[in-house]
């Protein structure tokens, strides 16, 4: 067979799978002004950084036709897009009040940062909230992909995984914030910080008859307020409460409750002796040597 006939009857084949809603979109554009609408939105809250110097009005109506544009493209709905943008528009005084309190704790949180400025313009953790902060408002508009495609997006810049049916209460801070994960199912109380590597995430899933797993249920920890929780930790669990002003230090893996004001900390913080695996014995055993 030649190459063109190869070529040829493989996208016929290809063209016979594809789901029927999907065969006309360009999902490449369509991410790109689910992308674009995204920093629209948080230009406007916040103009003095907009990428093409615009003003309010002109990142509030550029935003506008996307989202309208994207919205009902996900729900084939031109009066529902007009209803979620309305909702969307509503919102952003409230976002914009959130965002000020959490850039406020990352100034206080940080003793490295020296301004509203850098945190703005240099901190993923705040592009990973803001983002977050504006897909919660489609999730409980209950808009579909949108909300995951900007959370994705984010994700992607930053390296901070927030789902954005998370909720997530004022002055919170992300510091470093690399490989932090935080489930659809989780909560956060207000004045929360977390470290880099941190996983609020599921201890198990519930299976269905046929072996699918169960959606729809509580599935990741409640955290409450003026918790702080260290590099590395991993909190499991949708029934793990983290009581208010507790301390979860590094590296603690917790699938259970904790009591308000406890500190956690793993067996190597409290012995100062970390436990060491001598691989080629397969033994294990505590170490003073780091």
């Amino acid at each position: 067979m030649d190459t063109l006939s190869l070529i040829e009857k493989t996208a016929l084949s290809l063209d016979t799978d594809d789901a029927s809603a999907a065969q006309d979109r360009n999902f490449r554009a369509f991410r790109e002004r689910v992308e674009r609408y995204t920093d629209l939105l948080i230009e406007a809250m916040f103009p003095k950084y907009a990428s093409l110097s615009l003003s309010r009005k002109e990142a509030l109506a550029q935003a506008s036709v996307l989202i309208r544009c994207c919205v009902s493209a996900v729900t084939g709905d031109e009066e529902r897009a007009e209803a979620v943008l309305e909702a969307v528009f509503a919102a952003l005084p409230a976002v914009k009040k959130l965002l000020l309190t959490d850039l406020e704790a990352a100034y206080k949180g940080d003793p490295a940062a020296t301004g509203l400025d850098e945190i703005i313009l240099c901190y993923p953790a705040f592009t990973a909230i803001s983002t977050y902060r504006l897909a919660h408002i489609l999730y409980l508009e209950c808009v579909p992909l949108l909300p995951r495609l900007m959370s994705e997006y984010a994700h992607r810049l930053t390296g901070i995984d927030i789902h954005p049916g998370a909720t997530i209460g004022e002055a919170f801070f992300i510091d470093h914030g690399t490989g932090v994960v935080i489930g659809e199912t989780t909560s956060i109380g207000k004045n929360v910080k977390l470290y880099q590597h941190v996983t609020l995430g599921a201890k198990s899933f519930d299976v269905e008859p046929d072996g699918s797993l169960v959606k729809g249920i509580k599935r990741h920890p409640d955290i409450g307020d003026r918790v702080v929780i260290y590099s590395g930790a991993t909190v499991l669990g949708g029934s793990t409460h983290i009581g208010n002003d507790c301390v979860i230090g590094g590296n603690v893996w917790l699938t259970h409750s904790v009591e308000a004001g406890k500190m956690v900390l793993s067996r190597a913080a409290v012995t100062d002796k970390p436990l060491t695996r001598d691989l080629s014995i397969g033994t294990v055993f505590e170490s003073a040597m780091l």
